[in-house]
C-alpha cells in the first residue's frame, strides 16, 4: 500500500501532466478552438480536488482497500482524460 504522501504526489503528477498536454496542444494549434481543452482542464482540476478529499478522509474502516480504490479510480480518470486530449 502506498502512503498518503506518495498517493497525493501521484495524483498531482498524473493530472498535472494531462493539463500540461492540453497546454502543449493549444500552443501547437493556435488557430483551433480552445474550448474543448478548457473543458478537459476543468475536469482535471475537479478530479484533483475530489481525489485529494478522498485521500484526506480520516474515518475509513479499511485504509488499504480505500487507497487501492482511489488508485484504481485515478487510473480510470487519467485514461479517460488522456483519450479526450488525444481526440483534440
Amino acid at each position: 500500500m502506498a502512503n498518503k504522501r506518495n498517493l497525493k504526489k501521484d495524483i498531482n503528477y498524473v493530472l498535472g501532466d494531462i493539463i500540461e498536454e492540453v497546454y502543449i496542444w493549444e500552443g501547437n494549434n493556435p488557430d483551433k478552438d480552445k474550448k474543448a481543452g478548457e473543458v478537459i482542464i476543468d475536469e482535471a482540476i475537479t478530479s484533483f480536488d475530489t481525489f485529494m478529499a478522498r485521500v484526506s478522509e480520516r474515518n475509513v474502516e479499511n485504509a488499504s482497500k480505500h487507497f487501492k480504490s482511489i488508485k484504481e479510480d485515478l487510473e480510470k480518470t487519467a485514461k479517460s482524460l488522456a483519450e479526450k486530449v488525444n481526440s483534440l
